[in-house]
């Protein structure tokens, strides 16, 4: 087939500015073939360089001494947690490929990051994902949320990972540009930390996996551009077709393969395919690689050397294999009944060079292409529509004596998706199978259970030692109107909120992924809002002590409507010393005590917790205000008092105070998703509120005897209620322990007061407009069904 003139055209379809075009000039120092016009694509796209984001991304904070492999060197970051274990951990995003085929975009998106976690040499053991759609009012969102969910759990269900949390919010910011965020974690020993390198010059290089098809071709590309409705339907081509049982042998294969010692190198065929596997491999090590495309395997007949190495087909991966060793490989991968071929070697000339039928088609300097892409510091500019967010005054709103009844409110929040149930989603999850499962969805994080199965194999002979019990934590957290009003806040805001989830488990952080989900970055505003939210995200792991140990940009989202809110989603890991400080959210026992630590409002907050709150959203149709407050140094003191209660005994539950504030927070604690069950028992609170009212009343009164203005400060009732002031944690113990667990806070500088106690069959809140109450089994009714009757 005759390859195409290389045109300014041709140079700007691939998404290549002239002066990138130039610069590949001087690298080649001649015009590039078709074949290599395509790899520069690929590789010089935001998916896979990081161009526009690189000098953001290296303010985080990636080094600690338990950081074993870091962010950035390898497919994924590996953390110690101690007794020679280790895990390794990772978030990505298949954004646009699941806009344009809602199913297999976000199945082959858990696929993707599977791979990366046993490319590792860890074994896969949970998953999770974070999700963002428009409102489910629009059929089509629904039949994209409906596909996305169908993916996710097709991939993980038939591979065998329990995917144990995750999050979903709706927003119409988010109707022409879904987010589909996944997230692995696998388990291995330091000693089988495996390197994605083409280590050995004369070592032979092995394809592994199902054969090449024009399904997935520039994917990496794709992601790097704007979704619109023309490109999404030319680009129905660009998203991968997934096979989950492929896959399970794939990974079983490479971990049996890895325990032999034959292995140099492993990569998988990830974004931008083989081009990316080889380039980056032989960059890491410093070497080169030479690979003839007339040996990989071809699905599709007459493939281009442009369709091969740009080709997204899944499940497969390369593998640098000591010489000598090639019978081993062999024989592994054909009982597994995997397709192998020997496609290469590495060399040391430091250059890619790919041939077709013996003729070059491709001869590029590994390190160049993979590690020297152009680095740009793009124009930042903050949004003009802040001015009108900041002008917010909550005297906008009415008197909050008109709050007759708060209960109309907490109904109307918990049955909106974004607060509700999201039962219906993971009840599609097999969130039990490896049976790890200690808490599953439904609380603030959920707890799995190392065992001697999550291991990887040894090498044959070698008897495993024992696996002592360890439990880790995942949460998933970011609140995208808090980034729109506040970036800077709004970053640490998700940190933060991660971070406390895995305190009110009983879980110290061990590391933070993250996924950057912005818009265009070559748009002034929406770059400020990009740097702002890292700048935010890195104080907030810095402060938590909360290393990032790798993650993904996702840019370009944004659909003809405009851009989606920012959206940079924390998924955190924790480690829980033992299985008795394991806790959930939900009231255990009849009579408990139920305490508030932290402050009820923040006083010097002039909304009082309601700006962007979902208070205002719901209730006013208002997606304005400054949004509250985020104090780091307040943070970690609440988190570490909170463990510290935990650790001494006689905390029963813990949740912390989210999106719908206090009120929805103590719904959500009458809701009690039993361990490893999915039917609720459900249990009443009566909570009052007249001494946190009459409390902040005389503290104006005193201000105002003072000659302070008051009336800015004085609380509100639906404040107090539905705001969302930051650092709160609503804790249950017996009533025995109430006095000491508020003594203990307030000895480590935490406000502590008691709300009320559990019991009954209604919540009932007592209030100075009066006493209201509702059946819990009411109200958990509005929380459970609410997104089943959305997508019914």
């Amino acid at each position: 087939m005759t390859e195409p003139a290389i045109t300014p055209e041709l140079v700007a379809r691939h998404n290549l500015s002239p002066e990138e075009y130039t610069r590949i000039l001087e690298i080649l120092g001649r015009p590039p073939t078709y074949t290599e016009l395509g790899i520069f694509s690929v590789m010089w796209s935001e998916h896979c360089s990081y161009k526009n984001t690189k000098p953001l991304l290296r303010t985080f904070p990636t080094r600690a001494p338990h950081i074993l492999v870091g962010a950035g060197e390898e497919n994924a970051g590996i953390v110690d947690i101690g007794d020679g274990l280790a895990i390794a951990f990772k978030m990505e995003s298949h954004n646009h490929p699941s806009a344009v085929e809602p199913f297999q975009g976000a199945a082959t998106g858990v696929g993707g990051i599977i791979r990366d976690i046993f490319t590792m040499g860890a074994r896969p053991v949970a998953a999770l994902d974070s999700l963002r759609f428009g409102e489910l009012s629009d059929p089509e969102v629904r039949r994209l949320f409906g596909g996305v969910v169908a993916g996710i759990a097709h991939y993980g269900n038939c591979f065998g990972i329990p995917t144990l949390a995750g999050e979903v919010y709706f927003d119409k910011t988010y109707a022409g540009n879904p987010l589909v965020n996944v997230f692995c974690l696998g388990v291995l020993r330091h000693e089988q930390i495996a390197r994605g390198t083409a280590r050995g010059v004369g070592n032979p290089v092995f394809y592994v996996g199902p054969a090449t098809g024009r399904d997935g071709l520039a994917g990496a590309a794709f992601a790097s551009q704007d979704l619109t409705e023309e490109s999404a339907e030319q680009q129905r081509g660009a998203v991968q077709v997934g096979d989950p049982f492929m896959e399970k042998l794939v990974c079983e294969a490479c971990l049996e393969l890895l325990a032999t010692g034959a292995v140099a190198g492993i990569q998988d065929m990830g974004a931008a395919g083989l081009t990316c596997s080889t380039c980056e491999t032989a960059a890491r090590a410093g070497t080169g690689i030479e690979i003839e495309l007339s040996k990989v395997p071809q699905r599709a007949p007459n493939m281009t050397p442009y369709e091969i190495m740009l080709s997204e087909s899944q499940e497969r991966m390369l593998i640098i294999v000591h010489r000598g060793r090639e019978e081993e490989v062999k024989r592994i991968f054909d009982k597994w009944d995997l397709p192998w071929a020997e496609i290469g070697v590495v060399t040391d000339t430091g250059r890619m060079v790919v041939k077709h039928h013996g003729r070059v088609v491709a001869d590029i300097p590994a390190r160049l292409i993979a590690s020297e892409a152009p680095v740009y510091e793009r124009e930042a500019r903050e949004p003009a529509y802040l001015q009108a967010v900041r002008a917010f005054r909550l005297a906008d709103l009415p008197d909050p004596s008109d709050l007759s009844d708060p209960l109309p409110a907490l109904r109307r929040l918990l049955a909106w998706p974004t607060i509700a149930s999201k039962h219906w989603v993971w009840r599609q999850y097999d969130h039990m199978v490896r049976n790890g499962s200690v808490v599953c969805p439904g609380s603030d994080a959920a707890v799995l259970r190392l065992k001697a199965d999550s291991l990887p194999p040894l090498p044959a002979g070698v008897e495993a030692p024992p696996v002592p019990e360890k439990f880790l934590a995942l949460t998933s957290d970011c609140n995208g109107t808090y980034c729109y009003l506040d970036p800077y806040e709004g970053g640490k805001a998700a940190v933060v909120e991660a971070a406390r989830n895995l305190a009110c488990t009983g879980a110290r952080p061990l590391g933070v992924t993250d996924n950057l989900n912005f818009g265009n970055p070559y748009h002034p505003e929406l770059f400020w809002q990009l740097r702002e939210c890292v700048r935010g995200l890195a104080d907030a792991c810095r402060a938590l002590h909360a290393p990032v140990t790798g993650g993904n940009c996702s840019l370009y989202n944004q659909s003809p409507a405009g851009p989606i809110d920012p959206t940079p989603t924390v998924a955190m890991v924790g480690l829980i010393e033992k299985p008795e400080y394991i806790t959930t959210q939900w009231f255990k026992d009849e009579g408990d005590a139920i305490l508030l630590l932290g402050a009820p409002v923040d006083r010097a907050d002039p909304l009082q917790g309601l700006g962007g709150s979902a208070y205002l959203q719901v209730i006013h149709g208002l997606k304005t205000g400054t949004p509250p407050r985020c104090d780091l140094e307040t943070a970690a003191t609440l988190h570490t008092t909170l463990l510290g209660l935990i650790y001494a005994g006689g905390i029963k539950s813990a949740h912390d105070c989210s999106e719908g504030g206090l009120a929805v927070a103590l719904a959500e604690c009458c809701f009690s998703q039993l361990i490893a069950r999915e039917t609720p028992r459900l249990i009443g609170a009566t909570v009052d509120l007249t001494g946190l009212m009459a409390d902040a009343a005389a503290a104006d009164a005193a201000a105002a005897a003072g000659g302070a203005e008051t009336a800015a400060s004085r609380v509100r009732l639906d404040a107090l209620l539905f705001g969302e002031t930051q650092h709160r944690v609503v804790v249950s113990c017996a009533p025995r322990d109430a006095m000491k667990v508020l003594e203990r806070a307030k000895l480590m500088g935490v406000p502590a007061v008691r709300l009320g106690t559990v019991g009954g069959d209604r919540l009932v809140f007592k209030t100075p407009a009066g006493e209201f109450a509702a059946s819990v089994s009411e109200l958990h009714d509005l929380w459970w069904h609410s997104l089943a009757r959305a997508m019914s």
